[in-house]
């Protein structure tokens, strides 16, 4: 798709300016708060605007919100991004040795999907963060194993119509090793509607994440957006911008994610009809 048809979709613009903010926030945090987060920067509960060193003010503990909220954003992008990555890189593999093999392998891969997919993601996230414990790989770990089944079910259906094309039939009669004709040469062809479901997946990982951080499941060690929103809390009547502040952030990037993806999706089905 061209840039120029992706400029042309609102959604598509408005999702990636949001996206780049956020980006550029998690970008710029060691640099402009090269320190630790969670160190100590001032009196408890500074409101915003009071003191321009700490233009969001401080939390109970005194630690300064706008860093809070830039190395939150690097926490939430990235368990976002890697979740999203994991998530799709198993489902594909999943999907194409299943559609690829079929008979007996189709069936007992199928039937693990379908053991994945009664049990709700993010309680499957919350038991595996619960029992292994709280860190930024755990946390990923546990959101992919919860997310992995759509793209492998996407891509199990695109390989299943893809198989019998003539160019999979040519690769056979040449001599090509079934591995690579499904790796090589269908499961490129599958990935596209798979990786339309990217945006979905990275918008439910920086959810999961925060909901982990907020009920005290995230990484104890770094600044999460949930975590803040759980932090302020205790003080909501008192100092409802604890909470706010990175609550808005959270909503923006969810938002950001979705209407980035709506746009790409959008500007592709256009190309298609046109082809």
């Amino acid at each position: 798709m061209s840039l120029a048809r992706l400029l042309r979709s609102p959604d598509a613009v408005a999702g990636f300016v949001i996206l780049g903010l956020l980006g550029a926030m998690a970008l710029a945090a060691p640099l402009l708060f090269p320190g630790d987060p969670l160190a100590i920067a001032g009196q408890p509960l500074l409101r915003p605007f009071q003191d321009w060193a700490l233009p969001l003010g401080t939390d109970r503990l005194g630690r300064d919100v706008l860093a809070g909220l830039f190395h939150g954003a690097r926490t939430s992008l990235a368990v976002g991004l890697a979740a999203a990555a994991a998530s799709i890189l198993v489902g594909s593999i999943v999907g194409t040795i299943a559609g690829f093999a079929g008979g007996l392998v189709d069936e007992v891969l199928m039937r693990i999907t379908d053991a994945f997919q009664t049990v709700p993601g993010f309680l499957l996230s919350l038991a595996l963060v619960s029992v292994v414990g709280p860190s930024l790989g755990v946390v990923v770990m546990a959101i992919a194993l919860s997310a992995w089944t759509g793209p492998a079910r996407i891509a199990r259906a695109e390989v299943l119509s893809i198989r019998e094309r003539d160019y999979v039939a040519s690769a056979r009669v040449i001599g090509m090793h079934p591995v690579e004709i499904a790796f090589r040469e269908v499961l490129p062809n599958a990935l596209p509607p798979v990786l339309a479901l990217s945006s979905v997946i990275v918008a439910a990982a920086i959810l999961t994440e925060a909901a982990l951080s907020f009920l005290g499941l995230g990484d104890p060690n770094r600044v999460t957006w949930g975590g803040m929103i759980a932090e302020g809390r205790a003080v909501l009547r008192s100092a409802p911008y604890l909470s706010v502040i990175p609550g808005i952030a959270l909503v923006l990037a969810v938002l950001g994610v979705y209407l980035a993806g709506e746009g790409v999706v959008e500007g592709t089905a256009a190309r298609e009809r046109q082809a």
